[in-house]
């Protein structure tokens, strides 16, 4: 038979560690699930034991702020999710949202404008998380700008407009791609309604009749005569200290023919009205 005093401490051992876990725990096991790792791998990831990476997705330790940041840099989180990380575990957010248009994000501002011109006569811009256009450079402005494309307007948006559907000759495999590229940015976010809502929609259109053959999967812009066929490379930021900046992607389009490159290079020397929307 067990003595009083034995059994008093298995109940307050027990309760001990079998308390609920912490929004930071859930959080955090959450993520690592998430990414698909074991505790294992990302304790070897983060450079911390397995058994204090137990304890802490248990609530049975707390974490440091160091601590956070390593976990946040071995499961490639975003920064505000590593701020929301740091509040559920009592600390301040370390990652400030500068507003885009304020004095400090002048020198970045100045970098987006660079490269935009620079890749003239293509098309190039500079979008926020739900793809809300930022910047554009002349050629975005005078092509995307058929569809109603501008500075404050998301491409989301514009997409699932049947109108710029209609200019798009290969509209399904677009759509399909589309779909395929916003669950990623979703999912590496835990989840964006926006995105999703957008995701539900295009997963909507039928699929496309064939797999694709080429290397990459072109927009083909058809407007009356005009016929466009181009491409997409996405540059970011290396090292974001900003929530603005975390979320700020570049898009460099390039002509996938010959045909492209002829009208991108000849359209250059037209007017700016050109793009006008009707």
């Amino acid at each position: 038979m067990k003595s009083i005093t034995s059994e008093v401490t298995d109940a307050l051992t027990g309760l001990r560690y079998t308390r609920p876990m912490t929004q930071f725990a859930d959080a955090l096991k959450s993520w690592r699930k998430a990414r698909r790792y074991s505790q294992l791998e990302l304790a070897h990831e983060a450079e911390v034991s397995s058994r204090h990476l137990s304890f802490l997705e248990t609530g049975r330790a707390n974490p440091s702020r160091e601590m956070i940041q390593r976990l946040g840099d071995a499961l490639d989180l975003p920064l505000a999710i590593r701020n929301q990380l740091l509040a559920q575990a009592g600390f301040a957010a370390r990652y400030p949202q500068r507003d885009w248009s304020s004095d400090e994000m002048a020198p970045i501002r100045e970098a987006v404008e660079y490269t935009l011109r620079q890749h003239a006569p293509y098309p190039a811009l500079a979008v926020d998380r739900h793809w809300t256009i930022l910047q554009m450079n002349m050629p975005a402005k005078k092509l995307l700008g058929l569809i109603g494309a501008r500075v404050g307007i998301s491409l989301l948006d514009l997409m699932l407009e049947e109108s710029v559907q209609a200019m798009i000759e290969n509209w399904p495999e677009v759509a399909h791609h589309t779909a395929q590229r916003l669950r990623v940015e979703s999912a590496s976010r835990g989840g964006d309604r926006r995105l999703d809502a957008a995701i539900e929609a295009l997963s909507l259109v039928r699929a496309p009749d064939a797999a694709p053959v080429d290397p990459v999967i072109p927009t083909i812009y058809r407007a009356g005569d005009l016929r466009l066929s181009l491409f997409t490379t996405i540059a970011q930021f290396g090292t974001p200290e900003d929530l603005a900046l975390d979320d700020l992607k570049i898009e460099l389009f390039f002509p996938s023919d010959a045909e492209t490159a002829a009208t991108l290079g000849a359209l250059a020397q037209a007017p700016d009205e050109l793009a006008s929307p009707s």
